[in-house]
């Protein structure tokens, strides 16, 4: 014969669904104050970090490093023509690079494009190096395993102009069709989610669980960014340039994957720039 009572364990847990139907419902505070505590301890124990690093020797920033790297491999000979970057024109002459990260993107007449740092230097790597750009794009992010000439390369020149303010110029045709372009990638929504940059970025005071989210039509929201790529991330061990920001932003959209220095990543890049014109560079910064 079956047996048809309620089992012990069953019969508590139906008491305890009837009990909470009969209880008033928790109140809810809003969602800012429900992470707010703990994003105050994350930012907290970064600043912490950040001081640390700074304490009296700027050079304990471990993406330091990546600068040390890349100012050896801007003098050292590579590639099938053995030729070190010494005569590369980052848009302030032949082998400067005191200020020029704080004037890019910019066109380049002998690539009739406009670049982004990480596109010009990918550019000067194959054209007067002789190295292949295919190689190059396979580590152009550094992990465990490697470290990436171009992610050094891009920290040994942003470096270079710290302390001097953000200002991308805007003389050239291709350089104003580059903003443009860029603007409308920000607002245009796209992929699986339907979003857009400005979805995220677009409003302050947003965040994505614990992590807030700068808005650039804040302009010194937007100054804090630009002026603090490449950046040291210390949850990924890492130093990363704003090409691998957006290749990241890109994929937490789920859109396809960026190519690096295409024309949309710098044009969005360019847009960027023109919203944190002003900003006074600071490199490599520490992130989260």
């Amino acid at each position: 014969m079956r047996d048809h009572t309620i089992p012990g364990v069953a019969l508590a847990i139906l008491a305890m669904i009837v009990l909470a139907a009969l209880l008033p419902e928790p109140r809810r505070s809003a969602p800012a104050a429900l992470v707010a505590p703990g994003q105050d301890r994350i930012e907290a124990e970064l600043e912490r970090y950040r001081s640390m690093m700074a304490g009296g020797d700027p050079f304990s920033n471990p993406g330091y490093l990546n600068v040390d790297r890349g100012e050896q491999l801007w003098s050292t000979p590579a590639g099938q023509k053995n030729a070190d970057l010494s005569i590369c024109d980052l848009g302030k002459g032949a082998g400067v690079v005191v200020g020029a990260f704080a004037a890019l993107p910019r066109y380049f007449a002998d690539a009739g494009r406009v670049l982004d740092l990480e596109g010009r230097l990918l550019w000067c790597m194959v054209h007067i190096q002789g190295r292949s750009a295919v190689e190059l794009i396979k580590l152009r992010f550094s992990n465990p395993d490697h470290t990436s000439d171009l992610e050094d390369l891009s920290a040994f020149v942003a470096s270079k102009s710290n302390g001097m303010k953000l200002a991308p110029p805007l003389g050239h045709a291709r350089e104003k069709a580059a903003l443009a372009a860029g603007e409308a990638l920000f607002f245009r929504r796209q992929g699986p989610f339907d979003m857009s940059c400005a979805s995220c970025h677009g409003v302050s005071g947003r965040r994505i669980r614990l992590q807030p989210l700068p808005a650039f039509s804040e302009v010194k929201e937007a100054r804090a960014v630009m002026s603090s790529w490449p950046a040291y991330r210390v949850s990924q061990n890492a130093l990363r340039t704003m090409e691998h920001r957006l290749y990241d932003c890109f994929w937490q959209m789920r859109l396809p994957k960026a190519d690096y220095a295409s024309d949309g990543v710098i044009a969005l890049t360019s847009y960027l720039a023109h919203k944190g014109a002003g900003a006074v560079i600071q490199v490599p910064s520490i992130k989260r």
